[in-house]
């Protein structure tokens, strides 16, 4: 019992059944409007149209009183108000009230208006009927002072005026309780799906990102809502998936040259020599290590800082060209040094929105690697071409060294992964996943395919990151 309480209890808190409430409100109010509207056309079209027969008749008796005077005045009223079923009224008396003909037992008490018309209950004064109905009446003076009053019995209309009433009440209230059942059950429905997203977010809280909102398919609101959130948890699985490999990775990767760089200073401590060149070159092969820990940790926070979208609101028009041209005369030295060809063709004006920074360093890593797997005496491509179907603009970084299979393009996206092939090359397996981080951040792609030998990568903008 109370937690069919508490249930109702939550029902009736939810947004939900507050706007059913509020729909009902101006549905009932608005077929009361048009209850109404009918009422008054029905039961007033009816009373118009006996005050327009009532003025006719009257009109009528005065032209009657006129041609035959009282007597034949007081004859026609006797005979209209003997007729069986009749429910008209008639009363015409004497100035001093004496009944001269008629149908009811006396004068009415009630005030006529300025235009002469009174309403009045005819059981009172022993009318046509026993029903205690109202009359509605003309009275006006004659020539000599006698009175004269010509009504109908409104026992119909009142009738007609009642069961309307009756009706109206039935209606209204029977609409007041569908609304509110109506309202009911939208509210259940609701509450049961928002229930199931406040259940997800709560196992979510406890630590179990693998739970989703589920989705009732009806395409609405709320499944569009479950959908996003959904989204948003895929996106959040994902980083902290990443977050804890990172966690991982580093607390593996960094253990080994952490130790060679304590160990090399403890060689050179256990090791008394009084020549400066020996802690010269143990210092020059610290400082050379700590640099690598700290490209390490750089790569590291750029890959944060692009996967963040930090950097999005900061973005501007950015000219690919001379990103790229700068890459280019920046490595061209280093392949010449190592016996390769940076052969480069690159076009003019390719403008996307972006940071300028990161797309420099995502395009500087692409040429390292290539640079780095690449043998002496190969051949790096690196062409920058025009826009294509649904693309702004398409950076390609194409070597002849050894190339990665097919079933490890994906792997080697990730942070700290490096093949076998690649373990006697200096780096930390940070690369192309920095590449990939800013690739995202500036919603293009990022497409690894064979160069027949050697490895093809390709940085493909969307048209919509065009500069404007």
């Amino acid at each position: 019992m109370a937690a069919c309480v508490a249930v109702g209890s939550r029902l009736l808190r939810t947004t939900a059944f507050r706007l059913a409430l509020l729909y009902l409100a101006l549905f009932v109010l608005s077929v009361g409007v048009i209850l109404l509207v009918v009422y008054r056309t029905t039961a007033g079209f009816l009373e118009q149209e006996i005050g327009e027969t009532i003025a006719l008749e009257v009109a009528g008796l005065q032209d009657h009183y006129r041609g035959y005077g009282l007597t034949g005045l007081v004859e026609v009223v006797r005979g209209r108000s003997a007729v069986a079923g009749n429910n008209s009224i008639y009363l015409l008396t004497t100035p001093q009230g004496v009944i001269l003909a008629g149908n009811l037992s006396g004068w009415p008490s009630a005030v006529p208006s300025a235009s002469g018309w009174t309403h009045f209950k005819v059981a009172d004064y022993g009318g046509t009927t026993e029903r205690p109905s109202t009359a509605q009446a003309v009275t006006f003076t004659l020539p000599g002072q006698f009175r004269l009053l010509v009504g109908r019995d409104m026992s119909e209309i009142d009738q007609l005026r009642d069961r309307m009433v009756h009706s109206l009440g039935w209606i209204l209230g029977v609409t007041a309780m569908l609304g509110l059942g109506g309202g009911l059950l939208l509210s259940r429905g609701a509450m049961r799906r928002i229930e199931a997203i406040n259940r997800t977010t709560r196992q979510i809280m406890a630590g179990d990102l693998s739970d989703r909102v589920p989705r009732f398919g009806g395409g609405d609101e709320i499944d569009r809502l479950a959908g996003n959130l959904n989204a948003m948890l895929d996106r959040l699985e994902r980083l902290m998936t990443g977050m804890r490999q990172v966690t991982d990775s580093v607390a593996h990767d960094l253990r080994t040259p952490l130790s060679r760089l304590r160990s090399r200073i403890e060689l050179a401590l256990i090791h008394e020599t009084e020549d400066p060149e020996v802690y010269r070159g143990v210092l020059q092969d610290t400082i050379a290590e700590a640099d690598r820990l700290l490209a390490t940790f750089t790569a590291l926070l750029s890959i944060a800082e692009a996967e963040s979208g930090a950097k999005r609101q900061d973005f501007e028009p950015v000219d690919l060209t001379e990103v790229v041209q700068l890459a280019a005369d920046l490595y061209e030295p280093v392949a010449e040094e190592r016996g390769q060809t940076l052969a480069m063709e690159i076009r003019k004006g390719a403008t996307v929105r972006g940071n300028g920074q990161l797309l420099a360093q995502a395009v500087s890593n692409l040429l390292d690697n290539a640079i780095k797997y690449t043998p002496e005496g190969g051949r790096i491509d690196l062409v920058l071409d025009g826009a294509g179907p649904g693309q702004a603009a398409r950076v390609t970084v194409a070597d002849s060294g050894p190339g990665i299979p097919a079933e490890a393009r994906d792997k080697v996206l990730q942070r700290f992964v490096r093949l076998d092939t690649a373990r006697a090359s200096p780096g930390n397996g940070l690369g192309l996943s920095l590449v990939d981080a800013v690739a995202t951040l500036h919603g293009a792609r990022l497409e690894l395919s064979d160069n027949e030998p050697g490895l093809k990568v390709a940085l493909v903008f969307a048209a919509e990151a065009a500069g404007g």
